[in-house]
Parts: structure tokens; sequence; C-alpha cells
């Protein structure tokens, strides 16, 4: 029911009241300025840098404030850490503080292995250059040896970059200057400096996933990340690297058995470090060795309880590492899970095959494009090497013989 006007057939009351409306527009909460970070286009999430402008544009412009993101390492946690270094770096650029947990290394050895940041002029990636028609007839019989459905194609842009530049670059074959990392505020998690606590007996999490936790919980609330925290002074983000959970060094034994006995305890900790994460202002880059763990529906669980996740598939030890069609990469990066915050839709690559590569300076994720095969022989199997060949041709011996005896 309608609420009664007072102002009717009064002429002393302004026209205006009439015209007044209770749908009045909703005014978006205004985000926080904080170096290293800026708005997505998609749905106004803060975002923050990976460190790896490819991968940002994969993620759909970056890494948003209050997600998991989850990297399955490759065979040798090679590629899987340098992507958590770079997570780190711009981290320490941008004047973010830092957690970084580890079992295996220390942290400060971690730290030290931070890659040095470089001139954008250096590490910007050119445009690929268009090659120029030529009336040279010798260049014509040249181009005329490609085949017309590759000559036809459009040319291939492999690389993934945006039009905004968001991140910095880095020189891996350079580690970061000491008065650099100093400056840099980072709060460390090295499991075997903390003692054993007796974990709830109701709780299926580890001891070394409650400790962990709890870590966190302190740092989050003692150094004012929190939303709701007071803005007395200045925002910042904190930036979370929690390396190889899930393995034997965490106490868990994902990695050990078929049928583990504490199958709960990491999905356990995820669950309650993304509720962590969601009511502050920081951002959590997790790797796991998911090829060592054995129960595949369990690994597809601990990716479902994360934001975004990224397998990483390393050509090192394999056949495609002397394939000569995959000379130009190092591995190949598959997309588990994509992000979806505060959106009806996700965000999904426009490219399914992708790949990376370990340049002299620079990791980079590309489009996996292999070139066609331009040889002039064509390889075919023989028939000789075919099942059944040497029975097809005896019948056609046969067959022949029976030919010739006829026309006798």
């Amino acid at each position: 029911m309608a609420a009664p006007m007072s102002g009717v057939g009064n002429p002393g009351v302004k026209s205006s009241s009439f015209n007044s409306t209770s749908f009045q527009k909703k005014t978006r909460s205004k985000l926080p300025s904080i170096p290293g970070t800026r708005p997505s286009v998609q749905n106004g999430q803060l975002l923050v840098s990976t460190g790896v402008t490819s991968l940002d544009f994969l993620l759909g412009g970056g890494l948003a404030v209050g997600a998991v993101l989850l990297i399955e390492e490759d065979r040798y946690d090679s590629y899987s850490r340098m992507i958590l270094k770079y997570f780190l770096a711009e981290g320490v650029v941008c004047q973010h503080e830092l957690f970084l947990a580890s079992a295996q290394d220390s942290p400060d050895d971690i730290l030290k292995e931070l890659p040095s940041p470089i001139m954008d002029d250096v590490a910007m990636p050119k445009p690929m250059e268009q090659p120029r028609l030529s009336s040279d007839p010798q260049d014509s019989l040249e181009a005329m040896k490609i085949a017309w459905r590759y000559q036809n194609l459009p040319k291939v842009q492999s690389t993934l970059t945006s039009s905004s530049r968001f991140g910095h670059y880095y020189d891996v074959s350079k580690t970061m200057e000491a008065e650099i990392q100093q400056a840099a505020k980072c709060h460390r998690f090295y499991l075997p400096d903390h003692p054993n606590q007796t974990a709830p007996t109701h709780s299926p999490m580890l001891e070394s996933y409650s400790a962990l936790l709890k870590s966190l919980q302190e740092v989050i609330q003692k150094e004012g990340f929190e939303v709701a925290a007071s803005s007395s002074k200045s925002r910042n983000i904190l930036r979370i690297g929690l390396h190889s959970l899930g393995s034997s060094l965490w106490g868990d034994d994902l990695c050990c058995c078929d049928n583990p006995k504490h199958a709960h305890a990491l999905t356990t900790f995820l669950y309650g470090l993304r509720a962590l994460l969601r009511s502050s202002l920081a951002v959590a880059v997790v790797t796991v060795p998911s090829h060592l763990i054995q129960n595949r529906a369990l690994m597809g669980r601990i990716a479902k309880l994360c934001d975004t996740a990224i397998a990483l598939e390393s050509f090192k030890g394999s056949e495609r590492e002397t394939n000569p069609l995959y000379k130009d990469y190092h591995g190949l990066l598959h997309v588990r899970q994509v992000p979806h915050l505060n959106c009806l839709a996700s965000q999904f690559p426009d490219h399914k095959d992708l790949a990376f590569k370990l340049k002299r300076k620079q990791f980079s994720i590309e489009r996996l494009h292999l070139p066609p095969d331009l040889s002039e022989t064509v390889s075919r199997v023989s028939r000789v090497e075919l099942p059944g060949a040497a029975s097809a041709a005896s019948v056609c011996g046969l067959s022949t013989s029976a030919n010739k005896h006829l026309d006798f």
C-alpha cells in the first residue's frame, strides 16, 4: 500500500516533492587507494599483479585481493617455485608486506633468490613484424613452397599481452639487491622453528597447518589487514606465499599412499584460509606437488577450494624435451580453475593450448603454436610396419600367380 501524500491539495507545498522517488542509485563502495593495485574492468574487484604479465592477462587482469591462487608444481619444482618468487618480488617492488611459509627451505633462502627488477624498455614485448610483400619472382617462388592452407592463415600472436600496463618486469639471471629486500617487511614461517602444538581432537587439521593458520590470523589482525579494521593508518596488501603444501615435510601423507589418513587436512586448511582472506586485504599463492598425489578426486577437491588453479607440466625428463616441435618451449600450462569472484560468468581464457618458456632473462606464458611440417618428403609409416601388411602382401602374391596361371 502506498504511503499517503500530505501535500495533495495544499498549494503551499512545492511541486518538487511529488517528483521525489524512493529508488536511489546505489553508490559503489570506494576501493582503497593502495600502490600496486587497480580495480578490475570486469567486476570492479581490487587486483594485484602476480609479477608475470602474461599470467595477469590469463587471469583477467591480475589476481583478486582476497583470493587464493593454486599452482600445481611441476615434477622438479623449478618453474612453480619461480612463479612464487615472481609473486614475492612484485610485492617487494610495490612495498607490500610479505608472509612466506615453507617446510623445506628456509624463507630467508627463498627471499635471497628473488629476481631483480629491470627497466621497462628492456622487457616490453615487441609486436610481431609483418612480412613485407616483395615483387621479386625468386621471393614468390620461395613463398610458393609453403602449402596454400598454411600461407592463407592469419599470423598467430603467441604472446599474452594487454594494452594497459600492470606490474613490473624482472631479470631471472640476477638476484634482487639486498637493500631493496631489507626495505620490505616480511613475516616468516619456517616449520622446523615452530614446536609441535597439540591440535584439537575434533579438528581434522594437522598440527602444522593449524599453527600456520594461527600465525596468519595473528599477522592479519595485529598488522591491520582486516577490511573492517580502522583506517587510521595507510592500508596495505599482505602477499602470502605457501610453498609445497601437502608434502610429507608438512607431516601430510597425501603423497605417500592412495588412501591417506589425513585426507581432509589440506582441504580443511584451504577452507579456513579462504574464509580468512575474504575479509582481509591479503592474497595468497599456494603450491602443491600434485604429481605425487595419487588420489585424483582429492586433488580435484583441493582445486575447487581455491579461486584460481593452474598446473605446470615441465618437459624435463620426457620425450618432448628432445622433440624439435617443442624446442621453443619448456613446458605446458593447464588452467584448472578460473576466477569467478563478483561475476555471473567466469573469465575463460580465449586459448586453451598454453605453454611456458624460460628465456635468458624472463619467464613468459604464450599460446602454444607449433610450426607446420614444411619438409619436402612426407613422413609416412611403411607398409611393412603396418599390422597385417605381410599377410596382405602374401594374398596379393597368390592372386598374381593365380592370374598368371589362368592366362597360361
